[in-house]
Protein backbone atom coordinates (compact mmCIF):
# COMPACT_ATOMS: atom_id res chain seq x y z
CA UNK A 1 0.00 0.00 0.00
CA UNK A 2 1.14 3.70 -0.74
CA UNK A 3 2.22 5.89 1.75
CA UNK A 4 -0.08 7.81 3.79
CA UNK A 5 -1.23 9.26 6.93
CA UNK A 6 -4.44 10.46 9.18
CA UNK A 7 -4.46 12.39 12.20
CA UNK A 8 -7.68 12.26 13.95
CA UNK A 9 -8.98 14.68 16.72
CA UNK A 10 -11.34 13.30 18.65
CA UNK A 11 -14.26 15.38 19.55
CA UNK A 12 -13.42 15.89 23.71
CA UNK A 13 -17.04 16.74 24.61
CA UNK A 14 -17.21 18.18 27.82
CA UNK A 15 -17.94 21.79 29.68
CA UNK A 16 -14.29 22.18 28.57
CA UNK A 17 -11.98 21.68 25.57
CA UNK A 18 -9.93 18.97 25.21
CA UNK A 19 -7.25 17.23 23.31
CA UNK A 20 -6.96 13.58 22.33
CA UNK A 21 -5.15 13.30 19.08
CA UNK A 22 -4.53 9.68 17.71
CA UNK A 23 -2.22 9.38 15.01
CA UNK A 24 -1.54 6.34 12.02
CA UNK A 25 0.65 6.59 9.22
CA UNK A 26 2.68 4.36 7.11
CA UNK A 27 6.00 5.91 5.48
CA UNK A 28 8.00 3.46 3.01
CA UNK A 29 6.66 0.81 4.55
CA UNK A 30 6.25 1.23 7.75
CA UNK A 31 3.46 1.65 9.61
CA UNK A 32 3.38 3.28 13.37
CA UNK A 33 0.54 4.54 15.66
CA UNK A 34 1.26 7.55 17.89
CA UNK A 35 -0.95 8.93 20.01
CA UNK A 36 -0.30 12.74 21.31
CA UNK A 37 -2.61 13.87 24.28
CA UNK A 38 -6.01 11.18 25.33
CA UNK A 39 -8.40 14.09 26.78
CA UNK A 40 -10.00 14.22 30.25
CA UNK A 41 -10.21 10.48 32.05
CA UNK A 42 -13.58 9.97 30.69
CA UNK A 43 -12.08 10.36 27.18
CA UNK A 44 -9.82 7.48 27.58
CA UNK A 45 -13.13 4.82 26.28
CA UNK A 46 -13.50 7.40 23.59
CA UNK A 47 -9.93 6.58 22.86
CA UNK A 48 -9.50 2.96 22.73
CA UNK A 49 -12.48 2.25 20.37
CA UNK A 50 -11.37 5.00 18.09
CA UNK A 51 -7.98 3.14 18.08
CA UNK A 52 -9.84 -0.12 17.74
CA UNK A 53 -12.17 0.62 14.90
CA UNK A 54 -10.33 2.43 12.34
CA UNK A 55 -6.49 1.38 12.63
CA UNK A 56 -7.10 -2.53 12.17
CA UNK A 57 -7.57 -3.25 16.29
CA UNK A 58 -4.05 -3.22 16.43
CA UNK A 59 -2.04 -4.63 19.52
CA UNK A 60 0.63 -1.93 19.93
CA UNK A 61 0.79 1.78 19.63
CA UNK A 62 4.44 2.57 19.00
CA UNK A 63 4.63 5.92 21.01
CA UNK A 64 2.41 7.89 23.44
CA UNK A 65 2.81 11.21 23.97
CA UNK A 66 2.00 13.49 27.09
CA UNK A 67 1.89 17.27 25.68
CA UNK A 68 1.66 18.53 28.86
CA UNK A 69 0.62 17.73 32.17
CA UNK A 70 -3.04 19.33 31.98
CA UNK A 71 -5.92 16.91 32.72
CA UNK A 72 -7.89 17.99 29.20
CA UNK A 73 -4.71 16.51 27.79
CA UNK A 74 -3.03 13.79 29.64
CA UNK A 75 -6.04 12.25 31.43
CA UNK A 76 -7.70 9.52 28.88
CA UNK A 77 -3.93 8.57 28.32
CA UNK A 78 -4.00 6.07 31.10
CA UNK A 79 -6.78 3.48 29.56
CA UNK A 80 -4.24 3.23 26.83
CA UNK A 81 -1.82 0.56 29.28
CA UNK A 82 -5.35 -1.14 29.99
CA UNK A 83 -5.91 -2.38 26.07
CA UNK A 84 -2.39 -2.23 24.40
CA UNK A 85 1.07 -2.71 24.20
CA UNK A 86 2.66 0.47 24.73
CA UNK A 87 6.11 0.82 22.89
CA UNK A 88 7.12 4.09 24.55
CA UNK A 89 5.75 6.94 26.95
CA UNK A 90 7.31 10.57 26.36
CA UNK A 91 6.58 12.88 28.45
CA UNK A 92 8.02 15.85 30.97
CA UNK A 93 8.53 15.09 34.26
CA UNK A 94 9.90 17.78 36.76
CA UNK A 95 10.75 15.41 39.50
CA UNK A 96 13.48 14.08 37.93
CA UNK A 97 15.34 17.54 37.52
CA UNK A 98 15.08 18.03 41.37
CA UNK A 99 18.66 18.19 41.89
CA UNK A 100 18.63 20.62 39.20
CA UNK A 101 15.79 22.78 40.61
CA UNK A 102 16.21 22.60 44.43
CA UNK A 103 18.26 25.77 44.18
CA UNK A 104 15.96 27.71 42.97
CA UNK A 105 13.34 27.08 46.02
CA UNK A 106 13.89 28.49 49.22
CA UNK A 107 10.97 26.43 50.54
CA UNK A 108 13.13 23.49 50.02
CA UNK A 109 16.24 21.62 51.39
CA UNK A 110 15.65 18.38 50.67
CA UNK A 111 15.74 16.62 47.25
CA UNK A 112 13.40 13.92 48.04
CA UNK A 113 10.58 16.20 49.60
CA UNK A 114 10.74 18.50 46.60
CA UNK A 115 10.26 15.13 44.64
CA UNK A 116 7.49 14.32 46.56
CA UNK A 117 5.49 17.99 46.21
CA UNK A 118 6.28 18.09 42.60
CA UNK A 119 4.76 14.56 42.15
CA UNK A 120 2.01 15.80 43.89
CA UNK A 121 1.39 19.19 42.06
CA UNK A 122 1.28 17.05 38.78
CA UNK A 123 -0.74 13.88 39.50
CA UNK A 124 -1.48 13.18 36.19
CA UNK A 125 2.09 13.10 35.28
CA UNK A 126 2.82 10.54 38.20
CA UNK A 127 -0.27 8.44 37.81
CA UNK A 128 1.57 7.44 33.88
CA UNK A 129 4.44 7.30 35.20
CA UNK A 130 3.27 4.55 37.49
CA UNK A 131 1.94 2.97 34.86
CA UNK A 132 4.56 2.60 32.49
CA UNK A 133 6.67 1.24 35.69
CA UNK A 134 3.83 -1.43 35.98
CA UNK A 135 3.95 -2.43 32.32
CA UNK A 136 7.43 -2.20 31.75
CA UNK A 137 7.44 0.88 29.42
CA UNK A 138 10.32 2.92 28.57
CA UNK A 139 10.11 6.85 29.68
CA UNK A 140 11.47 9.46 27.32
CA UNK A 141 12.02 12.99 27.89
CA UNK A 142 10.52 14.84 25.00
CA UNK A 143 12.95 18.05 24.91
CA UNK A 144 13.84 19.95 21.68
CA UNK A 145 15.65 17.70 18.67
CA UNK A 146 14.26 14.05 19.89
CA UNK A 147 12.91 12.46 17.25
CA UNK A 148 9.46 10.00 17.95
CA UNK A 149 8.98 8.16 14.51
CA UNK A 150 9.13 10.53 12.04
CA UNK A 151 7.93 13.12 14.09
CA UNK A 152 10.80 16.03 15.60
CA UNK A 153 10.02 17.94 19.11
CA UNK A 154 10.53 21.45 18.64
CA UNK A 155 10.18 23.09 21.88
CA UNK A 156 11.13 23.00 24.64
CA UNK A 157 14.63 23.52 25.14
CA UNK A 158 15.63 21.73 29.02
CA UNK A 159 16.33 25.34 30.03
CA UNK A 160 12.88 27.01 29.22
CA UNK A 161 11.04 23.78 30.73
CA UNK A 162 13.08 24.44 33.88
CA UNK A 163 12.29 27.21 33.88
CA UNK A 164 8.92 27.02 33.47
CA UNK A 165 8.73 24.52 36.76
CA UNK A 166 10.11 27.39 38.59
CA UNK A 167 7.63 30.49 37.16
CA UNK A 168 4.52 28.69 36.79
CA UNK A 169 1.76 28.89 39.43
CA UNK A 170 1.94 25.47 40.37
CA UNK A 171 5.62 26.01 41.72
CA UNK A 172 6.32 24.66 44.99
CA UNK A 173 6.87 28.04 45.71
CA UNK A 174 3.16 29.11 44.75
CA UNK A 175 1.20 26.02 45.64
CA UNK A 176 0.55 26.72 48.98
CA UNK A 177 -2.89 26.37 50.49
CA UNK A 178 -4.95 29.88 50.10
CA UNK A 179 -8.27 30.37 51.56
CA UNK A 180 -10.90 30.14 49.84
CA UNK A 181 -12.52 33.26 48.27
CA UNK A 182 -16.09 34.26 49.55
CA UNK A 183 -16.77 33.78 45.85
CA UNK A 184 -15.55 30.44 45.71
CA UNK A 185 -17.08 29.19 48.88
CA UNK A 186 -20.59 30.09 47.58
CA UNK A 187 -19.99 27.97 44.45
CA UNK A 188 -20.57 30.99 41.99
CA UNK A 189 -17.67 32.14 40.08
CA UNK A 190 -18.01 35.52 38.02
CA UNK A 191 -17.35 35.33 33.95
CA UNK A 192 -15.95 37.77 32.18
CA UNK A 193 -18.36 39.35 29.72
CA UNK A 194 -17.60 38.52 25.89
CA UNK A 195 -17.76 42.26 24.40
CA UNK A 196 -17.62 42.11 20.28
CA UNK A 197 -17.46 43.93 17.77
CA UNK A 198 -17.49 44.21 14.21
CA UNK A 199 -14.08 43.84 12.65
CA UNK A 200 -13.05 44.62 8.75
CA UNK A 201 -10.94 42.20 7.08
CA UNK A 202 -7.50 41.81 8.31
CA UNK A 203 -7.95 43.50 11.59
CA UNK A 204 -6.03 41.39 14.61
CA UNK A 205 -6.75 42.52 18.20
CA UNK A 206 -4.79 40.11 20.84
CA UNK A 207 -3.94 40.26 24.39
CA UNK A 208 -0.28 41.70 25.59
CA UNK A 209 0.10 38.93 27.55
CA UNK A 210 1.29 35.48 26.93
CA UNK A 211 -0.76 32.40 28.17
CA UNK A 212 0.06 30.08 31.20
CA UNK A 213 3.57 28.46 32.18
CA UNK A 214 2.03 25.01 32.29
CA UNK A 215 0.91 25.87 28.85
CA UNK A 216 4.17 26.94 27.34
CA UNK A 217 5.25 23.48 28.50
CA UNK A 218 3.42 22.09 25.77
CA UNK A 219 5.72 19.79 23.29
CA UNK A 220 5.80 20.73 19.61
CA UNK A 221 5.82 18.48 17.54
CA UNK A 222 6.71 18.86 13.70
CA UNK A 223 6.83 16.55 10.91
CA UNK A 224 6.76 15.95 7.41
CA UNK A 225 4.70 13.28 5.73
CA UNK A 226 4.01 12.22 2.45
CA UNK A 227 5.00 16.00 1.63
CA UNK A 228 2.29 17.28 4.03
CA UNK A 229 4.19 19.78 6.88
CA UNK A 230 2.42 19.26 9.59
CA UNK A 231 2.49 20.81 13.26
CA UNK A 232 0.83 19.96 16.46
CA UNK A 233 0.80 22.80 19.18
CA UNK A 234 -0.93 21.16 22.18
CA UNK A 235 -1.43 24.28 24.61
CA UNK A 236 1.96 26.28 23.32
CA UNK A 237 2.28 29.64 23.65
CA UNK A 238 4.27 32.34 21.78
CA UNK A 239 7.39 31.95 23.79
CA UNK A 240 7.43 27.91 22.82
CA UNK A 241 5.79 28.88 19.34
CA UNK A 242 8.58 31.29 18.77
CA UNK A 243 11.31 28.80 20.34
CA UNK A 244 10.21 26.04 17.91
CA UNK A 245 10.40 28.46 14.81
CA UNK A 246 14.08 29.52 15.57
CA UNK A 247 14.53 25.69 15.55
CA UNK A 248 12.95 25.16 12.22
CA UNK A 249 15.82 25.50 10.01
CA UNK A 250 17.91 22.56 11.63
CA UNK A 251 15.06 20.30 10.51
CA UNK A 252 14.41 22.04 6.91
CA UNK A 253 11.53 23.59 7.48
CA UNK A 254 11.25 26.90 6.03
CA UNK A 255 9.34 29.65 7.24
CA UNK A 256 6.23 30.55 6.50
CA UNK A 257 5.48 27.12 5.64
CA UNK A 258 3.01 24.65 7.34
CA UNK A 259 0.17 22.12 5.30
CA UNK A 260 -1.85 21.32 8.68
CA UNK A 261 -1.37 23.38 11.52
CA UNK A 262 -3.32 22.55 14.84
CA UNK A 263 -4.60 26.07 16.50
CA UNK A 264 -3.20 26.36 20.18
CA UNK A 265 -4.77 25.58 23.21
CA UNK A 266 -8.37 25.30 22.11
CA UNK A 267 -8.00 28.45 19.83
CA UNK A 268 -7.55 31.27 23.14
CA UNK A 269 -6.24 34.23 22.24
CA UNK A 270 -3.55 34.75 24.76
CA UNK A 271 -1.46 31.73 22.56
CA UNK A 272 -1.05 33.36 19.31
CA UNK A 273 -0.19 36.89 18.03
CA UNK A 274 -0.12 38.74 14.39
CA UNK A 275 3.81 38.47 14.54
CA UNK A 276 3.81 34.77 15.75
CA UNK A 277 1.10 34.29 12.93
CA UNK A 278 3.05 36.03 10.35
CA UNK A 279 6.02 34.12 10.76
CA UNK A 280 5.12 30.33 10.80
CA UNK A 281 2.27 30.58 8.03
CA UNK A 282 2.56 33.86 6.32
CA UNK A 283 1.56 37.65 6.37
CA UNK A 284 -1.76 38.17 6.10
CA UNK A 285 -3.47 38.50 2.54
CA UNK A 286 -4.70 42.06 1.82
CA UNK A 287 -8.28 40.70 0.25
CA UNK A 288 -10.36 37.94 1.27
CA UNK A 289 -10.09 34.83 -0.90
CA UNK A 290 -13.14 33.60 -2.79
CA UNK A 291 -14.87 30.38 -0.64
CA UNK A 292 -13.94 28.29 -3.65
CA UNK A 293 -10.13 29.43 -3.62
CA UNK A 294 -7.57 26.28 -2.50
CA UNK A 295 -6.38 26.98 0.75
CA UNK A 296 -2.55 27.48 1.81
CA UNK A 297 -3.42 25.26 4.59
CA UNK A 298 -5.69 23.68 7.07
CA UNK A 299 -6.07 24.51 10.32
CA UNK A 300 -8.32 22.27 13.22
CA UNK A 301 -9.31 23.62 16.87
CA UNK A 302 -10.48 21.41 19.26
CA UNK A 303 -13.38 22.30 21.15
CA UNK A 304 -15.88 21.17 22.84
CA UNK A 305 -19.44 22.30 22.19
CA UNK A 306 -20.31 23.21 25.41
CA UNK A 307 -17.39 25.34 25.80
CA UNK A 308 -18.61 29.03 24.79
CA UNK A 309 -15.34 30.60 25.43
CA UNK A 310 -13.04 28.28 22.84
CA UNK A 311 -12.49 29.07 19.96
CA UNK A 312 -12.25 32.80 19.73
CA UNK A 313 -13.08 34.76 16.88
CA UNK A 314 -10.30 36.56 16.85
CA UNK A 315 -8.17 33.50 16.42
CA UNK A 316 -10.39 31.81 13.68
CA UNK A 317 -9.96 35.19 11.48
CA UNK A 318 -6.69 35.02 12.08
CA UNK A 319 -6.37 31.73 10.73
CA UNK A 320 -8.59 32.58 7.62
CA UNK A 321 -6.32 36.23 7.15
CA UNK A 322 -3.40 33.73 6.32
CA UNK A 323 -5.67 31.97 3.36
CA UNK A 324 -5.83 29.36 5.89
CA UNK A 325 -9.30 27.20 6.44
CA UNK A 326 -10.50 26.38 9.94
CA UNK A 327 -12.81 23.34 10.97
CA UNK A 328 -13.49 22.55 14.73
CA UNK A 329 -14.18 19.04 16.07
CA UNK A 330 -17.46 20.76 18.15
CA UNK A 331 -19.16 17.58 18.01
CA UNK A 332 -17.42 15.15 16.04
CA UNK A 333 -14.23 14.07 15.44
CA UNK A 334 -12.38 15.45 12.41
CA UNK A 335 -9.30 14.44 10.52
CA UNK A 336 -6.27 15.37 8.60
CA UNK A 337 -5.90 12.57 6.00
CA UNK A 338 -3.86 11.79 3.00
CA UNK A 339 -4.06 8.70 1.01
CA UNK A 340 -5.68 6.50 4.42
CA UNK A 341 -7.60 3.44 4.12
CA UNK A 342 -11.22 4.09 3.13
CA UNK A 343 -13.46 4.86 6.32
CA UNK A 344 -16.50 6.24 5.27
CA UNK A 345 -15.92 9.82 6.47
CA UNK A 346 -16.70 12.56 4.23
CA UNK A 347 -14.89 16.26 3.94
CA UNK A 348 -15.49 18.29 6.79
CA UNK A 349 -17.32 22.02 6.50
CA UNK A 350 -14.69 24.66 7.33
CA UNK A 351 -16.41 27.47 9.73
CA UNK A 352 -17.33 30.57 8.48
CA UNK A 353 -15.22 33.76 8.36
CA UNK A 354 -16.01 35.71 11.70
CA UNK A 355 -17.31 38.93 11.24
CA UNK A 356 -16.59 39.97 14.53
CA UNK A 357 -13.70 39.80 16.91
CA UNK A 358 -13.61 40.18 20.79
CA UNK A 359 -12.86 43.58 21.97
CA UNK A 360 -10.52 43.86 24.72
Amino acid sequence: MADFFEIDFLGVESKKSGDAIPIRYQIGGKTRIHVTDGGFQETGDKLVKHIKEYYNAPCRIDAVIVSHPDGDHAGGLRKLFDDFEIGELWMLRPWIYADELIGRFSRFTSTDNLIKRLKEIYPNLAALEALANDYGVPIFEPFQGATIGNFTVMAPTKPRYLDLVVESEKTPEAAKEAPPSPVRAIGVLAEKIINLIHATWGQETFPSDDTSAENNMSVIQYANLCGQRILLTADAGRAALDEAADYAPCVGLILPGIDRIQVPHHGSRHNVSTEILDRWLGPRLTTRPTTDETPKFWAVVSAAQADNKHPRKSVVRAFFHRGGKVITTEGMSKCFRYNEPDRGWIPADPVPYPEEEEKD
